[in-house]
C-alpha cells in the first residue's frame, strides 16, 4: 500500500553543509553568522526593509502584537477560519480576539465584517492568508488607515504570495512567518517577523531577548520573553531559502494539475484570484456535502494517503464559543474541507493515484 504524507520537506540543499558549519564553529545557540544572513536574505526577498527571526510562528505574532503595545482592554479582529496561533496570541497579550468571516469566494477575512466589527477598542486587524491566497490588503489597509488602527498579517501559509508584484506580508504595519516542518521553507521550528518601520524593528529585538536594553550589559529594562532562534535553525532555513523558487514552482505544478482533475469531476477548491499569486502552501478542496468529508478522508487514509481536514473555525472551540456566535461561511468551509498532499518532491505517480482514489470515491458515493 503506498504510503503518502500530507506534507515533508524536501533538504536535498546544502542544509547539512550548513549544519556542520555550525557545529565546527561551536556557534549553535541564537549567535552566530547564519541567523544575520537569513534574516537578511529573508527581508530582500519578501521586499521588507527589516526582518526578525524568531523561535517560532506562534512567538513572531506575539512579538508582532507586543511590539504595537496591544495589551488589556483593547480588541483585535481576526477571522474565526483560521489556524488557532492568532488567535492565542491575541490572548497571551490580555486583548481581546474580536471574530469575523470569511469571503466564500477566497476563503479569506470577510472585508464587510471587518467594517462591521471595528469598536472603538479594536487596535489591530490581523489578516490571515489561509492557505496561500492572499486577502484583499489594499483594502484592508485603507480601512485601517481611515480608522488609525494597526493591521498585521500572518502571513504562516504565504511565504512567495503575491498581490501584483508585491509579496504578502509588505502591506502591514508588521507580518509574521513561520517555518514549521510542513511550511513551504522550513527551519524545523522558527518564525520571522518583518516590517518596514525602524521602530517596531527595533521594539521586536527588544522582547525577543529577554528585554535586555541596548546599552548596558545584562539589565533588562522590559519583561521580554527567550524568542530567539538558533544559528542551527536559520542555517537550515537559509539553505531553504536558496532553494524556495523551485519549490513553489513545482507547488504551483502540483496546485494546477489537482485543480485541472477537479474541474473535470465538478469538485470546489480554493482558487486563485485575479491579480494574486497563490503560493498553494496546500491545496485545499470542498467535498458537496459535510457528512462526506470524514468518509473521504478515511477511505484515503486506507489507501495509504494522509490528509487534513481544513482548519475548524476558533469560534467553536471550548475556549472561545462561551458565547454563541455563528460564522456560516466560515462553519461551512470548515466542515467540508480537505488538505491534500501538497509538498514539492509529491511525484506524478503519487498525485495520479491520490485523484484516482477521489475520483472512486466520487463515483461510488454520489448524493
Amino acid at each position: 500500500m503506498n504510503q503518502i504524507p500530507i506534507y515533508q520537506p524536501s533538504l536535498l540543499g546544502r542544509e547539512k553543509e550548513y549544519v556542520n558549519e555550525c557545529l565546527n564553529s561551536t556557534w549553535i545557540s541564537s549567535k552566530g553568522e547564519f541567523i544575520g544572513r537569513f534574516e537578511k536574505s529573508f527581508s530582500e526577498f519578501t521586499g521588507s526593509l527589516y526582518a526578525v527571526a524568531c523561535s517560532n510562528g506562534t512567538a513572531a505574532i506575539h512579538l508582532a502584537l507586543i511590539a504595537l503595545g496591544i495589551g488589556e482592554r483593547d480588541e483585535v479582529i481576526v477571522p474565526t477560519l483560521t489556524y488557532i496561533a492568532p488567535v492565542n496570541a491575541i490572548k497571551y497579550t490580555g486583548a481581546t480576539p474580536v471574530f469575523v468571516d470569511s469571503e466564500s469566494t477566497t476563503w479569506q477575512i470577510s472585508l464587510e465584517d471587518v467594517r462591521n466589527k471595528i469598536t472603538p477598542k479594536t487596535r489591530a486587524i490581523m489578516a490571515v492568508h489561509l492557505y496561500g491566497q492572499p486577502c484583499d490588503m489594499p483594502s484592508l489597509r485603507k480601512l485601517a488607515d481611515e480608522n488609525d488602527i494597526f493591521l498585521v498579517e500572518d502571513c504562516a501559509e504565504a511565504f512567495g504570495s503575491y498581490i501584483g508584484s508585491r509579496h504578502v506580508g509588505t502591506f502591514g504595519h508588521l507580518a509574521t512567518y513561520s517555518f514549521f516542518g510542513n511550511k513551504t521553507i522550513t527551519t524545523g521550528e522558527g518564525g520571522m517577523v518583518v516590517t518596514n518601520d525602524e521602530t517596531f524593528h527595533d521594539r521586536v529585538i527588544h522582547y525577543k531577548g529577554q528585554g535586555l536594553a541596548k546599552q548596558r550589559q545584562y539589565w533588562h529594562d522590559v519583561i521580554g520573553y527567550n524568542y530567539r532562534m538558533t544559528n542551527i535553525c536559520a542555517a537550515i532555513g537559509l539553505a531553504q531559502l536558496e532553494q524556495a523558487c523551485g519549490f513553489l514552482e513545482r507547488k504551483r505544478e502540483i496546485a494546477f494539475n489537482y485543480a485541472h482533475h477537479f474541474d473535470q469531476m465538478d469538485i470546489h477548491y480554493q482558487h486563485e484570484l485575479p491579480g494574486t499569486t497563490h503560493s498553494f502552501w496546500m491545496f485545499s478542496l470542498l467535498v458537496p456535502y459535510a457528512e462526506q468529508r470524514d468518509l473521504l478522508r478515511d477511505v484515503l487514509q486506507q489507501s495509504g494517503i494522509e490528509t487534513r481536514p481544513i482548519f475548524h473555525p476558533v469560534h467553536t472551540m471550548p475556549m472561545y464559543s462561551k458565547r454563541f456566535q455563528t460564522y456560516p461561511v466560515a462553519e461551512k468551509i470548515g466542515s467540508r474541507g480537505i488538505n491534500l498532499p501538497s509538498w514539492p518532491d509529491l511525484s506524478e505517480e503519487d498525485q495520479k493515484y491520490i485523484v484516482k482514489c477521489i475520483r472512486i470515491f466520487f463515483d461510488t458515493n454520489k448524493q
